[in-house]
């Protein structure tokens, strides 16, 4: 299984003891086979901007189905986050892109 280390080719080394719990768990989750990433895993690193290019499509596809999907802190949680992504990430994705517009326009009309 595919995980964000293996597509980078980018080993991170195991963070030290005094690492942070965020820089503790964005180590585990570059090492996390993709397959197995929950909404709250994407969110935390979509928030960090690391794995952009293979996370964000399934964000979006997450996003596509239910828009306010919800990792450990609110409704809607992934959803900001990815909002917040600078406009260069979605380079590669304008029709995801145009898509989840479209749900949202869908979504603020209800």
């Amino acid at each position: 299984m595919t995980t964000i280390e293996q597509l980078e080719r980018e080993v991170w080394p195991d963070p030290g003891p005094d690492a942070t719990f965020l820089v503790r768990r964005c180590t585990e989750l570059r090492r996390k086979p993709l397959a197995e990433f929950t909404v709250e895993d994407l969110r935390i690193m979509l928030g960090q901007e690391i794995g952009v290019p293979a996370l964000l499509p399934l964000a979006v596809r997450i996003l596509l189905r239910e828009p306010l999907a919800e990792g450990d802190y609110h409704p809607g949680d992934l959803l900001h986050t990815v909002l917040r992504l600078p406009d260069s990430t979605w380079s590669n994705l304008r029709a995801e892109r145009e898509r989840l517009a479209s749900v949202l326009a869908l979504v603020g009309q209800s």
